[in-house]
């Protein structure tokens, strides 16, 4: 029979209380030494600074070329940008420009809101959504313009259809590919309430993929902008009106180049305004509110 073991007993002891070094009273920051980097957080300073960056490069790289016909600096297309606004000049073919634009643009966005309705209804749809996008997408709006010229006449029927040509496609693909990564759990939920057809579209589906319809909305609004542009450097002038891009092309056959790079600028700056004031807006109120988007 083995002995039994009993525990060892250890002695107790008292650690004595550690020494530890007094912490440093936290100083009251002053009101100017964290502005700065407070300031950096703010996305528009940060692209401001971007674009003033961006706008002294360019004025030495006009002042390098010392060709004022080629490159115009900066300061010289903001005299001719603020000298169109000042004589109204510059308003009127952006007022005649934005019309068109979003005639354009609306019909397109309906268009491809329905061929997204249909194809997530029914087998047939899907089938004809994606042969039509197969097709048209890659299909550069302006080849389509002599077609509507024939068809349309001088008017702006021909514009309305190569800009609902340019925006419709895009966006249907971008709401399509949204539709289907919504995943199973939330259809089956919209099916336990009752829905169905265009009400799961409207309630279920168009909510978890609005990220993809946004980003859609964003690249149809960009090609519009790009295909009006360009028809109008083509097509020139619409029932006796023209637009940014006639703006820019009489301007370039006047050897004005200030006023064309003016009207460049002019475009940038409506596509800043829109990017900022309309689609950020929408995106904080929506996907950014619901945490779909950081």
């Amino acid at each position: 029979m083995s002995a039994r073991l009993d525990p060892v007993v250890r002695a107790e002891y008292e650690l004595p209380p550690q020494r530890h070094l007094p912490v440093p009273a936290l100083r009251p920051v002053s009101a100017g030494a964290g502005l700065p980097a407070h300031l950096l957080q703010a996305g528009w300073l940060r692209k401001g600074l971007l674009l003033l960056a961006l706008a002294a490069l360019w004025e030495w790289a006009a002042r390098a070329a010392d060709n004022e016909l080629l490159l115009p600096g900066f300061l010289q297309t903001a005299r001719a940008f603020g000298g169109g606004i000042a004589s109204g000049e510059l308003p009127r073919y952006v007022g005649v420009s934005l019309g068109m634009l979003l005639q354009g643009y609306l019909a397109g966005v309906l268009g491809a809101f329905l061929l997204t309705t249909l194809a997530m209804s029914s087998r047939l749809g899907r089938d004809l959504l994606e042969t039509l996008t197969a097709m048209f997408n890659p299909l550069p709006a302006i080849a389509l313009l002599p077609v509507a010229l024939l068809w349309f006449g001088l008017g702006k029927g021909s514009l309305v259809f190569v800009l609902v040509h340019s925006v419709m496609w895009p966006l249907a693909l971008n709401a399509y590919t949204g539709f289907r990564a919504v995943p199973d759990t939330l259809r089956m939920a919209g099916r336990n309430y009752g829905l169905g057809g265009l009400r799961m579209v409207t309630r279920i589906l168009v909510p978890a993929a609005l990220p993809a319809i946004l980003s859609g909305l964003k690249i149809g609004w960009a090609f519009a902008w790009r295909t009006l542009i360009a028809a109008e450097l083509v097509f020139g002038t619409t029932s006796g009106k023209g637009g940014l891009g006639w703006y820019i092309f009489q301007s370039r056959n006047e050897l004005f180049t200030d006023k064309v790079f003016a009207g460049l600028a002019t475009v940038i700056v409506i596509g800043l305004l829109f990017e900022h004031i309309v689609f950020d807006a929408l995106e904080r109120l929506t996907v950014r509110r619901w945490g779909m988007q950081r």
